[in-house]
């Protein structure tokens, strides 16, 4: 089975978000056999990778950070899609951190990294804003070998 992870930004400008469907469908849907998603299923990048996942047909596994996760969406749509996705998930890795913390994040994303065969990075290519962030886990990741697929409109900039 193929494994695909995903590390990405919480917030996505409207100007990456059609050209990063388009490049998950492309990295999803290119695949013969059966395929495996793995995501933390956070706001933005995460979400939007599992479903599309999904409809091509994957096993979903959600990587659960802390204890205190479902805490951290404050309610909404990210919420409710955390459920609805969470619901839909044929596995889920629940991780040893009482609270989500920088180290938790870290330890959700190179747990992604070490597991897939892929990672896809829905990422502006700067620095991470914090241990833990979508630059760090994509050096992790790149400093195992792993294939990294970048997913980001050029010229786009980040709130």
């Amino acid at each position: 089975m193929k494994r695909i992870g995903v590390t990405g930004h919480r917030s996505l400008p409207d100007e990456v978000i059609s050209h990063v469907v388009d490049g998950l469908r492309a990295v999803l849907d290119g695949h013969d056999g059966p395929l495996e998603a793995l995501s933390s299923l956070a706001e933005g990048a995460d979400q939007l990778f599992a479903d599309i996942a999904l409809q091509c047909g994957a096993d979903l596994t959600v990587v659960i950070p802390s204890d205190d996760y479902e805490a951290t969406f404050g309610g909404g749509a990210p919420l409710a899609g955390f459920h609805r996705l969470r619901g839909l998930a044929t596995q889920e890795v629940r991780l040893d951190f009482a609270r989500s913390t920088d180290e938790a994040y870290y330890a959700a994303g190179t747990f992604i990294a070490d597991s897939c065969d892929r990672l896809v990075a829905v990422w502006d290519g700067l620095p991470a804003r914090g241990h833990g962030g979508t630059g760090e886990i994509v050096a992790y990741a790149r400093a195992l070998g792993k294939p990294v697929t970048v997913l980001w409109r050029a010229g786009v900039v980040r709130d």
